[in-house]
């Protein structure tokens, strides 16, 4: 079995999935990235190294030699950010990096993450603008290239099918996903507090054939908070590294700074967050079932 093991093979026996063609073969990246940069939630500085990797062993974090699959089976609920966890070491703020993969078609790497402090059991990835926009410019300058298993195979790349509705949900905020043809996402905000924000909605169909919306549209969207929040959540040890660089800053009365420039489903999400995200995933996967609260 490859470095993805049981959790890929639950996601593919799942009752929700449907596993296809696409008609194309498996990626890695053409050569190594490597980037430096300042880590949101503990302030500290971070190195990512991003490997080609085999067909077939998936995308994983290889840190302080602890191999930790970019997997739900690994995903813990933390605040502000998605973090990995296995044997004790843990891997946060992964969410725009692997955004960044799955958008560029990059399906097998080896992501090699050093920390400033060789003791610490967790690391995280570098915030830099607060968006994926970085690591997607990185990957196209390394390029994607056909991934060749141990024995010099391609391996063909399945999509997973969404086969029966799915709805999870938490206090207010709701994904729901239904059997489509193609990949639809509907996903809504809201911030009262906020005139600048309050209740928006983005929708669209995503191409399987062109990363460019992706990269585009997607990858640049950065990271927002609300200035008034700000010291509750530096007082819970959050957002050490955070600033007007690596956040747009919402004020109740204004912004603070510029803004700057999946299975295949119809899903309509409102107010989702890291943690739904997850449950959204578990769920589909066939990990455990979600109950609404």
């Amino acid at each position: 079995m490859t470095l993805r093991g049981a959790a890929v093979e639950a996601f593919k026996s799942s009752a929700l999935i449907s596993w296809r063609s696409t008609g194309k073969l498996q990626q890695t990246i053409g050569g190594c990235i490597e980037k430096t940069g300042r880590t949101l939630h503990s302030g500290n500085q971070s190195t990512v190294r991003i490997w080609p990797e085999l067909a077939g062993k998936g995308r994983y974090f290889d840190f302080s030699s602890n191999l930790i699959p970019a997997s739900i089976d690994f995903a813990e609920e933390s605040p502000l950010c998605t973090t990995l966890r296995k044997d004790g070491h843990t891997v946060r703020t992964v969410e725009h990096l692997l955004s960044a993969l799955e958008g560029t078609g990059v399906d097998n790497c080896r992501i090699e993450i050093v920390n400033s402090d060789d003791n610490d059991p967790s690391a995280e990835v570098p915030i830099f603008d607060g968006s994926a926009r970085e690591w997607v410019e990185a990957i196209e300058q390394v390029g994607v290239t056909v991934a060749m298993d141990s024995n010099g195979r391609n391996c063909e790349k399945l999509a997973p099918y969404l086969t029966q509705p799915v709805h999870v949900s938490k206090g207010d905020s709701v994904i729901s996903a239904f059997p489509s043809k193609q990949i639809s996402i509907s996903y809504g905000i809201n911030f009262p507090q906020v005139p600048d924000l309050s209740l928006q909605w983005f929708s669209s169909v995503f191409s399987t054939t062109d990363n460019s919306f992706y990269s585009k549209q997607i990858a640049p969207s950065r990271t927002f908070c609300i200035y008034e929040e700000v010291e509750k959540m530096r007082s819970a040890g959050l957002i050490k590294g955070g600033s007007l660089e690596n956040a747009v800053v919402f004020r109740s009365k204004g912004l603070m700074n510029p803004v700057k420039g999946l299975p295949v489903a119809n899903i309509i999400a409102y107010k989702g967050g890291h943690a739904l995200h997850a449950e959204f995933v578990r769920q589909l996967s066939g990990f455990r079932s979600i109950s609404n609260s």
